[in-house]
């Protein structure tokens, strides 16, 4: 019998659940404050509330491991600052910018590279815990893929919101004038999501548990 997802995977204990939470909803709140733009700030932080109440009512029948909470903070925070600052303005950005010499504010290339860090661990659960998939070339290259085709969608909807919202969605757009902004963002996906894979899959692997291994146990003797 397939396990369910309760029995697979390792999550975080409720303190640390309630801390995330609260770290995410206060930095969400704050950049509410001092966003510069009010329009920039939702089109960047609407993945943070939308997921926030997603995994609130899905906890109890698919708790994430702790792994991918964590990263999923992160990310969130990473989304949160660039919508309060606008990403071509991150004080963050700046500083980095001034430390490696680069001629542009890199805060969205920092988004990007995070685009595929972190979703490559939520796709890599999904497909673990959801499907008969087993570990191995298949899973990476179905991860990677998952990856670059989430950064394509979101290329596509900075198109989008170009087209309806004119000059007015420049600070989301954040191409300081590169004309391989879309490339480099695609990219950096990827390097993100092959990084990721590499340095989590271990660790990640031991928060699935026990429960997984027999999965794949099972898979193999059935094949």
């Amino acid at each position: 019998m397939t396990p369910s997802p309760r029995a697979i995977a390792v999550p975080p204990t409720g303190l640390e659940r309630v801390l995330l939470v609260a770290v995410v909803v206060l930095a969400l709140a704050g950049s509410l404050a001092i966003a510069r733009d009010r329009l920039t700030w939702l089109l960047e932080v609407v993945w943070v509330i939308a997921a926030l109440p997603l995994l609130a009512w899905r906890w109890h029948r698919f708790p994430l491991t702790r792994l991918l909470c964590w990263l999923l903070a992160a990310h969130a925070l990473v989304l949160i600052y660039g919508g309060a600052y606008t990403y071509a303005q991150t004080p963050l950005g700046f500083w980095l910018r001034d430390l490696f010499g680069f001629e542009r504010n890199p805060w969205d290339r920092v988004g990007h590279l995070m685009q595929g860090f972190v979703p490559a661990i939520l796709a890599r659960e999904l497909l673990l815990r959801l499907t008969p998939l087993r570990r191995g070339g298949w899973l990476a290259y179905l991860v990677l893929a998952a990856c670059l085709s989430f950064s394509a969608l979101f290329e596509l909807i900075e198109w989008w919101s170009a087209l309806a919202f004119g000059a007015d969605a420049d600070a989301f757009l954040a191409t300081q004038g590169d004309v391989w902004d879309t490339q480099w963002d695609m990219f950096l996906c990827l390097c993100g999501a092959i990084a990721s894979l590499l340095l989590w899959s271990r660790l990640h692997d031991r928060q699935l548990g026990a429960a997984a291994a027999e999965k794949d146990a099972s898979l193999r003797s059935a094949g």
